[in-house]
């Protein structure tokens, strides 16, 4: 039996591309660093890494949420004839897991993402695909206008993510070149724009306005689209190679990387600082540790630690974890 079938690498170097610039919010989140030096004005490089990487990931980490949540019941109902009782299954345990780790990180994203998943997805997964995306749309960029950023967005980014594999967009990635290279030549210039315009805004107007929630989408969508057209090119290779096991890990990396931020704070003294350059430093070395971890454990292993225990929990009994190494054929 070949475990890997059904994944989509490109989708698994997003995810992991994803998680690296979610790692940088969640250092200064979680060491409560300093967002002003005087009254109103924003420490500069802050205010810079703001405008790169604030709202700009966790969108593309939810909207995948929903995609591979509609590949995952897809391949259940293949295996089962309850296919909604074991994504149920999936998302309790999600949810227990995320619980945990609010402990150590509030703020954190899975148990939101397991109580949208059973009070919004999965109750979507029945509707028509025009309805999906069309509700989707409506509550991404409703919520945008009106509600700002961060959590808000997750139940219309998991819609979107159901109405792409709905639509097939997932299965037909290969094909949409020219398609992504349009969107990704219409979100570049509308993504430069409003972040200078969430750059501008003075920092007291920033938790009202709408700039960066709505620079914050684009921005999103212009790093999605603009890295599936990098991973078409030979550098691209090179650089899924790196970031596909980090997807395919991305709950064990997600939690590990609260750990360790944890750990270092005692030695970095982060909390209440402006020391943004260090930041940079840490995230760089929690990203290099990560890489290097994922891709060797899964040399050994099918799926991570925690990806590993997930499913033995969705599924309800112990799944193979150990790859057998290929037996050597003489001629």
């Amino acid at each position: 039996m070949h475990h890997d079938t059904g994944r989509i690498h490109e989708l698994d170097a997003v995810r992991g591309f994803a998680l690296c610039g979610i790692l940088v919010v969640n250092i200064w989140q979680l060491t409560d660093m300093a967002e002003v030096r005087a009254p109103g004005e924003m420490v500069p490089l802050r205010h810079l890494l703001s405008v790169l990487f604030e709202g700009r990931f966790f969108p593309i980490f939810s909207f995948l949420f929903g995609l591979s949540f509609a590949l995952f019941l897809n391949r259940a109902a293949q295996r089962t004839d309850r296919p909604r009782l074991i994504l149920i299954r999936r998302l309790v345990a999600l949810g227990v897991l995320g619980l945990v780790h609010h402990q150590f990180q509030p703020g954190e994203a899975l148990l939101p993402y397991a109580l949208v998943g059973l009070v919004i997805l999965l109750p979507a997964t029945s509707l028509p695909r025009l309805a999906i995306l069309v509700a989707g749309l409506a509550a991404t960029i409703g919520v945008a206008l009106t509600l700002g950023g961060g959590l808000a967005l997750v139940p219309g980014l998991f819609l979107l993510g159901l109405a792409a594999d709905r639509y097939g967009l997932a299965d037909t990635l290969d094909e949409r070149t020219w398609q992504l290279t349009a969107v990704f030549a219409l979100a570049l210039p509308a993504a430069v724009l409003t972040a200078m315009w969430e750059y501008r805004t003075p920092y007291l107007d920033l938790l009202v306005s709408t700039a960066p929630p709505i620079a914050g989408l684009l921005g999103a969508l212009t790093y999605l689209t603009g890295l599936l057209l990098i991973l078409r090119t030979e550098t691209g290779a090179v650089l899924s190679e790196v970031l596909e096991p980090m997807g395919r890990m991305a709950l064990t990396n997600y939690i590990s990387a609260t750990a360790l931020i944890l750990l270092a704070e005692p030695h970095l003294h982060l909390s209440g600082s402006d020391k943004y350059g260090i930041l940079l430093c840490l995230a760089a070395a929690i990203i290099t540790i990560q890489a290097i971890t994922s891709w060797a454990w899964l040399k050994l292993f099918y799926y991570g630690p925690l990806e590993w225990l997930w499913r033995c929990i969705t599924w309800w009994e112990l799944v193979p974890a150990r790859r057998t190494p290929e037996p050597v054929r003489y001629r």
